[in-house]
This record gives C-alpha cells, sequence and structure tokens, in this order.
C-alpha cells in the first residue's frame, strides 16, 4: 500500500489548512484512495474490463465533441 511521509516540518507548523492541503495533495499522489477503493469490495475481472471499455468510449467520444467543436468554432471565422 502507498505510504506518506510526514515531516517535522509539518508536525510543528502552526497553519493546520496548509497542511491539511499538503496532505491531501501526497494522499492524491500517492494513490491511497484508489488503492483503498480497490480494496473496499472484489470487481469480477469481467467487470474490470467493462468498466474500462465504457471508460475509453466516454474518452473517444468527449475528444471527438472537443474536436467537433474547434472545427465549427474555426469554420465560423
Amino acid at each position: 500500500m502507498p505510504g506518506i511521509r510526514v515531516s517535522e516540518r509539518e508536525r510543528n507548523s502552526t497553519n493546520f489548512e496548509g497542511v491539511l492541503r499538503r496532505f491531501k495533495r501526497a494522499v492524491e499522489k500517492a494513490g491511497v484512495l484508489n488503492e483503498i477503493r480497490k480494496r473496499v469490495c472484489h470487481v469480477k475481472p469481467s467487470e474490470e474490463r467493462k468498466r474500462a471499455r465504457a471508460s475509453a468510449v466516454r474518452r473517444l467520444r468527449k475528444r471527438q465533441r472537443q474536436k467537433d467543436q474547434k472545427d465549427r468554432d474555426t469554420r465560423r471565422r
């Protein structure tokens, strides 16, 4: 499981919001939440493939919409 280090500077810091913001960024960068979500419940390999395929289709459609929008904008000029 990914780990996160906390330095002495952060332990002694009086600015709690700043420390919390850095901690959140470190957690996100390390992928801790994604790892926890994976371990909470078992997902069948076929379901993982199905989700990955659906995600790829969504990304492709989004790129295509953006490209079409960009083409329409350039034709108007």
